[in-house]
């Protein structure tokens, strides 16, 4: 196979004329560019579909989105959402934080976005009275453990919805997502998921030639995601258990899910998603805790999925000051190898096949890689003009509970199966969200494997 650089390589241009583009997709012919597959792969190999990624969402009638939970994941949703087309604004916002909601509004008005006074709602029930406006959209951002609530509701009152990641932190959660999402189908709403791969042009071009045989049988895969310690809030003399859950909720696993929920997540879908979204049959797991210093979650993982074939994929995380960093999903063939990203190599290692990505000053930007975070928007908003529902929410729910999964082998250290897990009633959620003391006290005991303590936290 050709690289890049080879001079019988086509242009871009080129690349894109000779694309075969559907109205449910794209699909790039492999007759046209060559992937390495041989007649008979081709056979073996059905061509994949990927889904078209505009430049900006087509002109339409005008949406209002509702933003809930004005974090800066949030706050940077709203701002995706605007800068996804035209015609797009932010009308709604509801926090239970009012220095929250003020740090949103004001940089959002600094986008262009100025959101009244009437329009910001605060308290545990504010995302019902955004749900409850005139919004179209809904932008779901708040810490994870509210996700399957606020979106039954949202379903429930016919609202199209972006869900970030990860959409549940527990069996329980991921089933209630679920259903909504079945609900949302038959009614015709459009559901886009946070998991940004997905929608991000160079990782969609490698995964349409490694879903058309470009590494032949995908046989392991290792991913790892090594990063420093997370942000974590100091509890004040003035709050009381709730308000300082909320202000420090990655740190605490009934609110976040822990790493491997709230931010492993992504590597894990993108290696479920190369995979071809094939569940593991069981996983075991390792972690634990060397320099956190609030909360009850782990700041190391290991994860190891085991899949009915026989195949293992080994998955690590770590969230550590003073190490090395590292970012890579690695996935094996019985004929080469990729970095999932952008790349595909040979099985001796040199470069079979890299993404043609242009540099800023390149005058042909046919393979420019959008921002993501805006891509997925805009994947929304075409959906909702063009009457074509769109709804990712099932492989979402797929890859949050292969994280759980994880999650529970380390903290229990025992072996998970795919079947005990969605058969599972674990539910680590409060049974009531509300400022003031938490009935029991708040829990910052780390689970230790093999004791009952190692436990998952119910």
């Amino acid at each position: 196979m050709k690289t890049k650089n080879s001079k019988n390589t086509l242009s871009r241009r080129d690349f894109l004329k000779s694309s075969a583009v559907g109205a449910l997709g794209a699909v790039i012919a492999p007759s046209l560019i060559t992937t390495g597959c041989s007649s008979s792969d081709e056979k073996k190999y059905p061509k994949a579909v990927v889904p078209e990624l505009l430049p900006q969402a087509p002109d339409g009638r005008p949406l209002k989105a509702g933003l809930i939970g004005c974090g800066g994941r949030g706050t940077g949703a709203a701002v995706n959402f605007r800068d996804a087309g035209n015609g797009l604004t932010v009308t709604m916002l509801a926090d239970i934080f009012p220095d929250k909601l003020d740090a949103c509004r004001k940089t959002l008005k600094g986008k262009g976005i100025e959101v009244t006074d009437e329009n910001c709602f605060l308290g545990f029930d504010a995302y019902k009275k955004v749900i409850d406006s005139d919004v179209d959209v809904v932008l779901l951002c708040t810490p994870p453990a509210f996700r399957a609530q606020e979106f039954a509701y949202a379903v429930e009152k016919g609202k199209h919805v972006f869900l970030e990641k990860p959409c549940a932190v527990d069996p329980v959660g991921a089933r209630s997502i679920l259903k909504s999402a079945k609900i949302a189908e038959q009614k015709g709403l459009s559901v886009i998921s946070g998991t940004i791969r997905r929608s991000q042009r160079d990782c969609i071009e490698t995964y349409r030639r490694v879903a058309e045989g470009a590494i032949g049988d995908i046989v392991s895969a290792q991913v790892i995601r090594n990063g420093g310690t997370l942000w974590h809030k100091k509890r004040q003399p003035e709050w009381n258990d709730m308000e300082y859950l909320m202000r420090n909720w990655p740190n605490f696993c009934c609110v976040s899910g822990d790493m491997p929920t709230e931010q492993f997540i992504h590597e894990i879908d993108m290696m479920s998603w190369f995979l071809g979204d094939k569940k593991p049959q069981r996983a075991i797991g390792y972690g634990g805790r060397q320099r956190r210093v609030s909360g009850d979650v782990y700041d190391f993982f290991s994860i190891q999925y085991i899949y009915d074939n026989g195949m293992r994929t080994n998955c690590a995380s770590r969230q550590i000051d003073g190490c090395d960093n590292e970012l890579s999903v690695m996935v094996y063939g019985t004929k080469g190898s990729t970095n999932c990203f952008d790349t595909i190599y040979n099985p001796d290692g040199t470069v079979a096949w890299q993404y043609p990505k242009p540099a800023p000053e390149d005058p042909d930007q046919t393979w420019a890689v959008k921002d993501p975070y805006v891509q997925e928007h805009i994947r929304l908003v075409t959906a909702i003009r063009n009457n074509e529902p769109l709804n990712d929410a099932e492989t979402h729910v797929q890859s949050v509970l292969m994280a759980i999964m994880g999650r529970m082998a380390a903290y229990t250290g025992k072996s998970v199966t795919w079947d005990e897990l969605i058969a599972s009633d674990l539910k680590i959620t409060l049974d009531q969200y509300e400022f003031g003391p938490i009935p029991g006290g708040l829990n910052e005991v780390v689970p230790k494997p093999g004791t009952d303590s190692g436990n998952e936290q119910a």
